[in-house]
């Protein structure tokens, strides 16, 4: 199903043909906030795709062209007791970074949530080691409401702990609207 289109992009639900690239990117993720979905096998990918075709929270980012996945975003508001409260998120492929891709997907996304879907709020948690997640979000009028201190704890690959501090960046509808 798709959700949204742009100039360049298609955002769709996964599909079992998305294996391939999404097991191109998670088969190595580079920040450790992915590490819990890394991928070891083209098998474990094409269920990790099947699996992401059921999940309402999570979206294909295509190549309009060719529909060619190249990253995914996820937008979830189940745990909020706020409904109109979402958590935001994203991940591409390096091989597409700095060609404006990500900019104009989550633009698409922050769209369709504020349209569709009746947000209010969106937030999105990045590490404060991500400096190209947290130019995103200022590229997006997002604010950064706080930093969280050793928030969320990954195990890297030699077995040991690692905490990371973790800002939060937020946008209201009333912003967005003001931008658009």
């Amino acid at each position: 199903m798709v959700i949204t289109t742009t100039p360049r992009l298609v955002i769709r639900s996964f599909a079992g043909k998305d294996a391939a690239a999404l097991f191109d990117y998670l088969s190595s993720p580079r920040a450790p906030c992915f590490y819990d979905e890394k991928l070891r096998s083209l098998d474990e990918a094409k269920k990790e795709a099947d699996k992401r075709a059921h999940d309402v929270s999570q979206f294909a980012v295509c190549l309009k062209e060719t529909d060619e996945l190249i990253g995914h975003l996820f937008a979830d508001n189940r745990e909020e007791s706020d409904q109109n409260t979402w958590c935001v998120g994203w991940h591409f492929n390096s091989r597409y970074e700095g060609q404006g891709f990500a900019t104009e997907s989550v633009a698409a996304l922050f769209d369709y949530l504020f349209t569709e879907k009746a947000a209010s709020r969106l937030y999105a948690y990045v590490e404060d080691y991500n400096l190209a997640s947290q130019r995103l979000c200022m590229r997006l009028r997002m604010r950064q409401e706080g930093c969280f201190r050793e928030f969320v704890s990954f195990v890297r690959e030699d077995g040991r702990q690692k905490y990371d501090n973790t800002f939060v960046y937020a946008l209201l509808k009333k912003e967005w609207q003001a931008t658009v």
